[in-house]
């Protein structure tokens, strides 16, 4: 038994287990000792409890001696220490309940809030390799058992530790024989743990990521609830719940019962303490060795000292469970993070350069996805102030990755974008950072308008805009011809996902939302797909004809676009390429 246990740790060592416990663990010290004042609170309290109990047992064999007349003493006034340590702790208890749940949530807070913030200025093409529900469980699940470990595991530590010596010198004092049933059940004790937590380990794991799959699919299948009705996958899905449920269920049944012979055969070992100190008592009082209430004191105290010692066994597989969420969460926050160390620039570049507009260059460009084909070959292109630019070209060669590129979300492997500050192109000129997100406006395909009101949306790009400024760029996005027959009008409520409007709506809605940032420069990314050709049209050339020099780069399959545009890029193998619309053709596929 001994050798299998020492080949098992060896080998769990080899494969890294210690080395990554000790990384975790130096991570989670990072953020313990910003708390350091909760946890001294924490031990504290507990400390003091701890002391209470002990100094209520002694109490108990003093009042139990001076009633069966082994103790001569005051009766009632050890009767009202008794009963005034008793409302001490109750009221001790009540009040450091609600402390304590205030700092468990103050620091809950922090500590998630922290993390999101971290998560957000994660490397996009890093995080965005996660599924959405992998890391809301991370956020929320992980994050949580964070706090509540850091708040509590030194704590438990220090005040079980305190609670064993002292129950086991006041054993001790008064009868050493007894301290030996105390130990009674230590081996079974450390071999039930040893069990328990080599099934922990992995049992952490596969929670974890069973439950980021179910949070997972109840997002996606929420969200897409449309598409499960018009499929008709009602079944299928129902199915699919059931059967991820089904596996939990097992996975969690299986460690189940593992726990439940555990705690049997705790249960046992506990009883055949308890008896043998209750008979060895009988035995010792029937000796004229100890009183009624050394027993007494005795009995409750070898409790006392068999809750405690397991109490700090399983301090073990929560350190387990703690460094298993310090991982997954450590799996997130140690990818790359963007840059934002040029924000103060990008701002002075901005506030100089806002009223006369500001350029994009592309140059030389080559990029592949990781582990990926790649994208772009020395690709190059220029768009300028009160330009609207197209970018055109079969699905999938890369148009959209041009504006993540452009907004620095990818990081191109050679070739450089930068912004220039004169019109006819040249000038003062900035590099792309991550900070330079502050020049763009950005509609993506699809829906992403947020729950609230019109108004609120619109003022998550602008927070100081005015109602007029927000129904001016609803005029100019052509929104505001079905905006202002609303009931509410600009207070009107948007559902999740831009419910209770049409795609086409919600694209000018977000059209909207962009034109209101006043940003130098515009990205459209099939953003007019679900118009009309007369109201896409109406939408581009109010665009254009705003006297702010704004920058404007769209994507679009329709040909009708293009009549408006200063000059039109051809995304295709690899390259961007000019094209002249009227020398290709009207047939020709864009």
């Amino acid at each position: 038994m001994l050798r299998e246990t020492i080949k098992h740790i060896t080998r769990r060592i080899r494969e890294g287990m210690l080395k990554d416990m000790l990384l975790q663990t130096k991570w989670i010290y990072g953020y313990a000792r910003r708390y350091w004042l909760a946890i001294i609170f924490y031990t504290l309290i507990g400390l003091v409890g701890t002391a209470v109990s002990l100094g209520s047992s002694l109490v108990s064999k003093d009042l139990v001696d001076i009633i069966t007349g082994h103790q001569t003493g005051a009766l009632l006034r050890t009767f009202c220490a008794m009963i005034g340590l008793a409302l001490g702790s109750t009221l001790m208890n009540q009040a450091s309940s609600y402390v304590s749940n205030w700092i468990s949530m103050k620091v809950d807070n922090e500590i998630k809030a922290d993390i999101f913030a971290k998560m957000l200025v994660t490397d996009w093409e890093s995080i965005t390799s996660y599924h959405t529900g992998d890391l809301l469980t991370r956020w929320s699940s992980d994050a949580s058992s964070l706090s509540n470990g850091i708040l509590n595991w030194i704590p438990s530590l220090i005040i079980h530790s305190f609670r064993f010596i002292s129950a086991f010198a006041i054993v001790i004092y008064y009868d050493a024989s007894f301290a030996i049933f105390s130990f009674v059940g230590i081996p079974v004790t450390l071999l039930m743990s040893k069990t328990l937590m080599n099934r922990m380990i992995n049992n952490n794991k596969k929670s974890a990521a069973l439950n980021a799959r179910m949070s997972g699919f109840n997002q996606e299948a929420f969200s897409n609830i449309q598409t499960i009705k018009a499929f008709d996958l009602i079944p299928l899905y129902i199915k699919y719940l059931k059967e991820l449920q089904t596996e939990y269920l097992t996975m969690r049944m299986d460690f189940q019962k593992l726990s439940m012979v555990s705690s049997i055969l705790m249960s046992v070992v506990g009883l055949i303490v308890s008896y043998s100190s209750y008979g060895w008592g009988i035995y010792r009082v029937w000796d004229g060795v100890i009183s009624y209430g050394t027993m007494t004191m005795f009995l409750s105290l070898s409790g006392t000292l068999t809750g405690t010692l397991n109490s700090l066994i399983s301090l073990v597989p929560n350190a387990i469970g703690l460094t298993t969420s310090a991982g997954r969460l450590m799996d997130i926050l140690d990818m790359p993070k963007e840059d934002y160390s040029q924000d103060e620039a990008v701002l002075s570049f901005l506030q100089k350069y806002r009223d006369q507009g500001i350029g994009v260059d592309v140059s030389d460009l080559s990029y592949t996805y990781r582990g990926g084909a790649q994208v772009f070959e020395h690709a190059s292109l220029t768009a300028k102030p009160h330009e609207v630019v197209a970018l055109v070209g079969p699905s999938g060669e890369g148009k959209t990755t041009m504006l993540r590129l452009i907004l620095a979300l990818l990081t191109p492997q050679s070739g450089t974008i930068s912004f220039h500050s004169s019109p006819s192109g040249g000038g003062e000129t900035l590099p792309l950072s991550p900070s330079c997100r502050k020049l763009f406006s950005y509609v993506p395909q699809g829906n992403t308008m947020f729950s609230g009101t019109i108004a609120e949306n619109m003022r998550n790009v602008k927070p100081e805009a005015t109602d007029d400024e927000i129904i001016a760029a609803l005029k100019t996005a052509c929104a505001w011809e079905f905006v202002e027959k609303l009931p509410d009008g600009i207070n009107n409520p948007i559902k999740e996902r831009g419910g209770g409007f049409s795609e086409g709506q919600a694209q000018r809605l977000s059209i909207a939302r962009a034109l209101l940032r006043k940003s130098p420069i515009l990205l459209l990314d099939e953003a007019t797909s679900a118009l009309d050709t007369a109201t896409e049209h109406r939408l581009l050339q109010q665009i254009q004809s705003d006297p702010y020099p704004r920058t404007c780069i769209v994507t679009t399959h329709r040909r009708e676009v293009l009549s408006i545009c200063d000059r039109i890029y051809r995304i295709e193998k690899k390259q961007c390429s000019i094209i002249d619309l009227c020398s290709q053709g009207s047939n020709t596929s864009l």
